[in-house]
Parts: structure tokens; sequence; C-alpha cells
């Protein structure tokens, strides 16, 4: 096909080709980004006036719990002032309830001096009180001398203790009131031998009855006993050949062995009362010994063994000089009390 031809009197102009220009943006586009920009700066005022507020939430926070543990402090310093307060005023009522009672006790005890003086004063009138004096101080001394040597020489808490019982009241008779306080000296001196309970040597003595009574004659064996007929035929074989008998009898299974080990026993036990008596605590230990020897070999099985060993110790712990701190110091007081 070919192209038209211009017709006179036309000019054409060729086509030139242009590039592609950008059409103006519309008044909509611009507004959407701009309410999307103001959007994003209000979200980040928004973020930093949290961040803002939340640190300042904080120091106040840290602000209120600083002020809340200075006052716990405070309270726990003022609790423990007054525990200490407290304590301090219990130590202080103890102290003062004590002092109380030694008052209370002195305040006594002056009470019963102060009658002392009283009856001895009305009785001052009479002309023979110094012969009759004289005599009863001498007649108590003799009792506390008495005491004194029955408990030095043999240690007789019994006898010391009679001998001061008798003095007790004759000395309680004398009305003088210089003599008061060797009246008390006298009845401390009475507790503290009754504190001492029963005489050692006695308590001895029964020990060593219950050891050696009622040891038997015949030899404690269960092997002894016959098998019976129901046994099998080698039990009956065997308790024909065999004897079984412990090792610490060996030797006393025959009546006059045992009755030899029986009667060197009761010597040996004579030994040991002989030695109580005298107050021989080595001989008494040295007697136990070898009266163990002969237990062990006469009771060898038999569960009295044990009973009689146990007894054996308590004897052997048993000290027979009784300690008697104050003893003899009613005497020393009295005598030197005339003597002054």
């Amino acid at each position: 096909m070919q192209p038209p031809t211009p017709s006179p009197g036309t000019i054409n102009i060729p086509a030139v080709d242009t590039p592609d220009t950008p059409a103006p943006t519309s008044p909509a586009h611009r507004s959407r980004a701009g309410g999307l920009l103001l959007l994003a700066l209000l979200l980040i005022a928004l973020a930093t006036a949290g961040a803002l507020g939340w640190r300042q939430w904080q120091a106040l926070q840290a602000q209120e719990r600083a002020r809340s543990q200075q006052q716990r402090d405070a309270l726990d310093a003022r609790i423990d002032s007054l525990r200490q307060a407290q304590r301090a005023q219990s130590q202080r009522l103890q102290q003062a309830e004590a002092t109380n009672r030694v008052l209370r006790d002195e305040l006594l005890g002056l009470g019963q001096r102060a009658a002392a003086i009283e009856d001895s004063v009305s009785r001052l009138a009479d002309a023979d009180r110094h012969g009759a004096l004289a005599l009863r101080l001498d007649q108590v001394e003799l009792l506390l001398s008495i005491g004194q040597q029955r408990l030095q020489l043999d240690g007789d808490l019994d006898g010391a203790r009679r001998a001061l019982a008798l003095a007790a009241p004759l000395l309680a008779a004398v009305d003088d009131p210089t003599w008061l306080n060797l009246k008390q000296t006298l009845a401390q001196e009475q507790a503290a031998l009754a504190a001492l309970g029963p005489d050692p040597r006695t308590t001895a003595e029964s020990l060593l009855e219950r050891l050696v009574a009622d040891i038997p004659l015949e030899q404690v064996a269960i092997t002894d006993a016959k098998p019976s007929q129901a046994a099998p035929w080698y039990a009956r074989l065997l308790d024909r050949i065999v004897r079984v008998q412990p090792t610490a009898s060996a030797g006393l299974r025959d009546r006059a062995d045992r009755e030899a080990a029986l009667a060197a026993l009761q010597l040996e036990a004579a030994l040991a009362r002989t030695a109580i008596a005298r107050r021989d605590d080595a001989g008494l230990r040295q007697a136990l010994v070898r009266i163990d020897g002969w237990l062990q070999r006469l009771l060898a099985g038999s569960p009295q063994l044990a009973q009689r060993q146990r007894l054996a110790a308590r004897l052997r712990a048993t000290t027979l000089h009784p300690a008697a701190p104050l003893s003899g110091s009613t005497l020393a007081q009295l005598r030197a009390q005339r003597d002054s």
C-alpha cells in the first residue's frame, strides 16, 4: 500500500519521538502521604513520652522502696533496743527478787536471833546459871569429842550422828546468846552428816553377802541331761562318749572339787569382810578380784554370773571412808570460844 501523497501547498513535518513525561501528582495522593507522616511522628512522640514516663515511675518506685527500707531498718533498730531494754529490765527484776529473798531470809534469821536473845535476857537474873552453864558446856564438849573420834578413827557415821544428836539438846538448853553461833554450827554439822546417807561399810557388807550367797553345790550345765529315747541313735551314742562342759569350770565337776572351791570362795569372802571392817579399800579390791575368779569357775555357763559380776562392780566402786568436810567444826568453835 502506497503512502498518501501530499497535496500541493501542504508542508509535511516529520514526527519526532519524545520521552514520556510523568503525569502530575494528584492532591489525594499527597494528602495520604502527609497523614502517614503525621501518624509516624505521633507514634514516635507517644513512645518517647511513654519511655520518659516509665523511667520517672521507676525512679519514684526506687525512692519509695528506699524510703520503706529505711523505715523498716529504723523500726527494727527500735524493736532491738526495746528488746534489750526489756532483757535488762527482767535481769534487774530477777536481781531485785534475789535481793528481796536474801533480805527476807536475813530478817527471819534476825527475828529468830532476837527471840533467842529475849529469851536469854529474861533469865539473866538467875544466880546459879554460871555453874550450870559450865557443866552443860563440858558435857557438850565431851559428846562432840566422842563423835569426832569415832568418825576419825573408825569412820563410824552412825556413832558420830548419835553423839551430835545427844549434844544438840544440851546446847539448845544454853540460854546465853553468846553461844547462838555455836548452835547454828552444830545444826549445819548435823545436816552435813545426815546428807552422807548410810554408812558405806553397811552398804558394802550387804553387797558382799548378796555376792557370795546361794552358790549352787551342783554344777550348772545343760549338757548333763540325758537324751530321751526318741533322740537319734547317734545322739545317744555321742552322749555316752563325749561330755561337754564350760572351759572355766574345768576340774570342778566332782562334788568334792566344788566343795573345795566353795570353801575357798567363803575364805575370800571372809577376807573381804575383814577389809570392810578395817575400811581397807585396797584389801577389799584384791579380795574381790579373787572372788570374781572363783565365781567365774563356779558359775560358768549360768545366767547368775553376769548378775554377780555387776554386784562385784558396785562393791568395787564403793568407798569405805566417808567424806565429812564439816566434821569437828562445832568442837573447834566451842573450844576457841571457851578459850577466848
